[in-house]
Parts: structure tokens; sequence; C-alpha cells
């Protein structure tokens, strides 16, 4: 199978099924990749428009275009080269079944960590980092967490499914440490009183550069390992306009792929990308935005994992 742009079989568009044309492998706990790709097709608990579902297809598919560089712009070094990396396609539940879902996601994440892989995980809704961050947190004890978002999603409401109260349950469970922890790109009601992470809401943000923003990120998060996760809403309507949730006011791409790209050095231990919704957006900007986020935690680890040089 072609995968590399430098195969001479290698055509942009031809046998492209993983992320960044990488291959499929439904065995990644038995592979000796690094770090881990997986689809979670989930939007049952969105309380927006429905579609996230779709997302972990369109970012793969978006991803052809990202695929062709070699050593890709900024970064000095050929991330396939460097990390040990696979697609093992999208989690396998019953459609419709929420319980089912948070029970083989919760089992998937473990067994990984377990033989030493490293998570990036397609949403779906923004509800897979709930059982996400109980797999993490088993073998990472408390995290910090640093989210992206146009909401704090520390609502104590709705039913026991619901992409609006990962992160007022996931404290309250032990698995983060909101004092330790920041949201950026916050742009909607939230509840002030008791709420424990540090906020950088959008309008700040927007004023901020990229790098006051990440100063902020590495004096709160301290020594803790990581888990960074980035709704796609946390970008303004203008860049991203295929999501559930969308708000006017948020980020732009360019500013969100330099905070990444300052997150170096972080112990970065899990990662997700979610709430693309590829339905609403006629031109794929959304997962082209996602895709290319990804790519950049996806150089993150590389560096973490000390394999460039």
């Amino acid at each position: 199978m072609a995968t590399l742009a430098n195969h001479p079989d290698y055509s942009l568009y031809s046998n492209a099924f993983g992320f960044l044309r990488q291959p499929l492998n439904f065995r990644p706990a038995e592979s000796d990749a690094d770090l881990v790709i997986t689809g979670v097709p989930f939007d049952l608990a969105t309380t927006g428009r429905s579609g996230a579902r779709q997302g972990p297809e369109a970012l793969r598919k978006a991803s052809v275009n990202l695929a062709w560089e070699g050593c890709r712009w900024p970064w000095d070094f050929d991330l396939r080269e460097q990390l040990k990396m696979v697609d093992c396609g999208d989690l396998v539940f019953d459609c419709g079944d929420s319980e089912q879902m948070m029970t083989r996601l919760t089992a998937h994440a473990d067994q990984l960590i377990d033989a030493g892989k490293t998570l990036l995980t397609f949403g779906g809704d923004h509800f897979i980092t709930l059982p996400l961050l109980r797999a993490h947190a088993k073998h990472y004890g408390k995290m910090a967490l640093v989210h992206f978002d146009a909401h704090t999603d520390t609502y104590n409401a709705g039913g026991k499914y619901d992409h609006g109260t990962m992160f007022f349950h996931a404290p309250n469970e032990g698995l983060v440490d909101p004092e330790h922890s920041i949201q950026i790109g916050i742009r909607t009601e939230y509840t002030r009183e008791g709420h424990g992470y540090q906020v950088v809401e959008a309008d700040r943000a927007n004023d901020m550069s990229a790098d006051e923003i990440v100063a902020a990120i590495r004096n709160r998060v301290g020594d803790l390992p990581v888990y960074l996760t980035f709704d796609i809403d946390c970008l303004d309507p203008a860049f991203a306009p295929g999501t559930g949730t969308p708000v006017c006011g948020g980020l732009t791409t360019d500013k969100a792929m330099k905070i990444i790209r300052g997150m170096q050095g972080l112990n970065i231990v899990g990662m997700d990308v979610v709430e693309v919704s590829p339905a609403y957006d006629h031109a794929d900007l959304t997962a082209l935005a996602g895709a290319t986020l990804a790519t950049e935690m996806l150089h993150l680890q590389a560096l973490r994992l000390n394999r460039k040089g």
C-alpha cells in the first residue's frame, strides 16, 4: 500500500484510508507504534446540531491534503520518520447504545495505554473525552486539562450522557485537577463560583499573543501529566462552520496552531479533537482545520518521545 509521499507509486488520492495516509491496523496494542489514532463516531450526547459522528471520517479525508509534505512547515523533521503511529479505525459499538460506547471506549483506551501507547482520538461529540479521561487517570493519576472550546462543559445539568457536563464530572471523579487546568476560547455562560478551572475567555484570548497564552498554559499545568482536548468550536465559525454549536467571536486557526506548537515540552499523555460535523460545511474547512490541529499535536508527540535527531 502506498502511504508515503516518496513512494514511487504515490498518488494523493489513491488508497488513502487512515489519517495522514497511514495504514489501518486493527491490532494496535500488538504493534510497535508509539501512538494510536482512533475514531469514535458518536454524537448521541450532543445538545446542538447532530452530525459529529461523521467527524472521524471527515478528518481522515481532509488529512490527505496534509500528507504530501515530507517536513511539514514550519517543523524541521518528517513526522512519519520520527513517530511510529497507526490508525486503528473507528471504535465499534452498537449505534444508539451510549453505555456500550462508553464502556468499550474506556476499555479500548485502557488496553492501549497499558501497552505503552499514546492516544489521539477523533470525535464524535465532546462527551467521548470523559471515558478517555477515566482510562488515562487509571494509568497517570490526576491530570492537568488543557481545554480549547467555546463552552466550559462544566454544567451540572442534563442527563447521564451530555457533551456539556464532562468537566463537571471529571474533577469530582478525581480525573483532573482544576487548579492546574485551563480552558481557552470560552465565550458562553458558565457559573464562576466553584468553577476551579482557569479560563481565558475568547475576547481576551483574541487580544493576547499566542506566546502569552502558551505562558499561561505552562504556568497553570506545572509538571502534571496533561490531557489536551480541542473542541473545534473553539475556532470562530468563519474558520470552522461545520460544528454542532457554533459561536461567533472565536479564535483563528492560525492562533490555535501557534498555541499548540508552543506546547512543546509539556508531558501531554493523551489528546483528542472533537465536534467536527462536516454536513454543515460545504467546503470541508472545518475538517481541514481539525486535521491540521491534530497533525500539530502529532508533531508534539514526536518531540516528546525524543525521536527527533
